[in-house]
């Protein structure tokens, strides 16, 4: 099962971190080729889910997911229960300072077709990688900038 772990430091509070991780609908806004829309319960809460479709235009795939913890403001774990992509993630705030935090993302994959699926996933990695790590540092800007304007956001 293959794992990706990213992180990113990010320039504003856990609190406001959190917010801005768990805002479903505006992760589309930083996370590159993805919209993400609360499915049950509002994508909040053990057993809330959400679903992400990746791609671009209608071409693309639906990653539905349960969250499987909820513990704000510090993690929320879910469980991919899709066609396509299976398997466990995690996002994780921790503190770093008085006005800062670091963003964790964990992706455990289940990846389909068996030794396809692998040589398929060797081949794609580093441009998800890549990907991941682009769409973490304009979460962390738009965090950091939403943060300096003293938005007041607030977590659930």
């Amino acid at each position: 099962m293959p794992r990706l772990a990213l992180y990113v430091d990010v320039d504003a509070p856990v609190e406001a971190t959190w917010a801005a991780v768990v805002d479903w609908e505006a992760q589309g806004e930083w996370m590159l080729g993805t919209r993400v829309r609360p499915a049950h319960a509002s994508g909040q809460g053990v057993g809330g889910r959400v679903e992400a479709f990746s791609g671009i235009g209608r071409v693309g795939f639906l990653d539905p997911m349960e969250i499987t913890l909820w513990q704000p403001p510090r993690a929320c774990h879910v469980l991919h229960t899709g066609r396509v992509v299976r398997g466990t993630g995690a996002f994780e705030v921790e503190p770093r300072g008085d006005n800062r935090s670091r963003f964790h993302w964990r992706e455990d994959l289940d990846l389909p077709l068996g030794a396809p699926g692998r040589i398929g996933w060797l081949l794609v990695r580093p441009l998800f990688v890549y990907g991941v790590r682009l769409s973490l540092r304009r979460f962390a800007s738009k965090v950091a900038n939403a943060n300096t304007a003293g938005s007041g956001v607030a977590y659930q």
